[in-house]
């Protein structure tokens, strides 16, 4: 029997994952898992650039378009299917291609995801408040004084990192550093092929103005006034997809047409951007690979993959 493999595919927004991956599904008898946190939305298909019909109906695609963006979502809950995807499609001898854009989900697969007990909110308001009073140079001096473990892995300017070790040392008594330790990895690394499409910026750039256009020649702006129509609580993750805001104003003629088209270029762009900064940081054993030619960003990816 042929060695497990796990196909993970990652790339900036526009880098064309999706079609990239029916591909590779095909040559070697491969199903798609969603590794998208965007893409999981059932009422959000054309904003999101969910995979179309002519992609699934040619691959088994899982983990997309069926979650409502009325009910809460996390990496866990995400982790938890995939692990259960994947050993499906292990037991049927296919293998799991993971495609998408949200380092989060990629980085709990490969290494783990750190159990952290949940902190009561009235303690998260507390610490946010001292934060924003203090600044991130007093509260990152704060942090050392009660954690001083924590100095290794967590960058002085990095105030998000800065409040969770805080607030996990104030709640749990227990170092964030300890968490991250006793983290186990899901699978052996050996199972995993990492592959990330490095397109070159100007590139990337005209991909997303051409995708922009088209979402709108597709009907979007009637996505999001059904979903701006559905009450949904205003701290769900579906509200910060890139055109939600920006249609909204569209639709309360605060902006123009082309200015909405812009914004959302703008922001996707800013959000490729941030997507780079990660893969940097975070996916430095990963094969990047890149051709403006299809075939042979194929073949490329396949000799990564054997």
């Amino acid at each position: 029997m042929q060695q497990k493999k796990v196909i993970l595919l990652a790339g900036p927004t526009a880098s064309g994952k999706s079609k990239l991956a029916v591909h590779i599904a095909q040559h070697i008898d491969g199903e798609i898992i969603n590794g998208d946190s965007m893409q999981i939305y059932k009422e959000i298909s054309i904003l999101t650039s969910r995979p179309d019909t002519k992609e699934t109906s040619i691959i088994k695609h899982h983990l997309y378009g069926f979650h409502s963006v009325k009910k809460k979502f996390s990496t866990g809950l995400w982790l938890k299917m995939t692990i259960k995807k994947i050993k499906e499609q292990w037991n049927k001898n296919k293998t799991p291609i993971i495609v998408g854009g949200t380092g989060l989900y990629f980085k709990a697969l490969t290494d783990g995801l750190v159990e952290i007990p949940d902190i009561p909110n009235k303690l998260r308001v507390e610490i946010r408040k001292l934060h924003k009073d203090a600044g991130q140079k007093i509260f990152f001096k704060k942090l050392m004084k009660i954690d001083p473990f924590v100095e290794n892995f967590i960058s002085s300017s990095d105030s998000q990192r800065s409040i969770r070790a805080y607030e996990v040392k104030k709640y749990t008594n227990k170092s964030l550093f300890t968490f991250i330790k006793n983290t186990k990895a899901n699978f052996n690394t050996d199972v995993f092929r990492k592959i990330f499409i490095n397109t070159p910026k100007e590139i990337l750039s005209k991909k997303i103005d051409q995708r922009v256009e088209n979402m709108f020649a597709q009907g979007v702006t009637q996505e999001v006034k059904k979903f701006l129509n559905i009450k949904i609580d205003k701290q769900l993750s579906s509200n910060k997809i890139i055109g939600i805001q920006e249609i909204r104003d569209y639709l309360a003629k605060k902006i123009t047409l082309s200015e909405t088209k812009e914004l959302i270029k703008l922001k996707t762009r800013q959000y490729a951007k941030r997507q780079f900064t990660w893969s940097r940081g975070h996916m430095k054993s990963w094969g990047m690979i890149y051709s403006p030619n299809f075939k042979d960003l194929l073949k490329k990816t396949i000799d990564k993959i054997f």
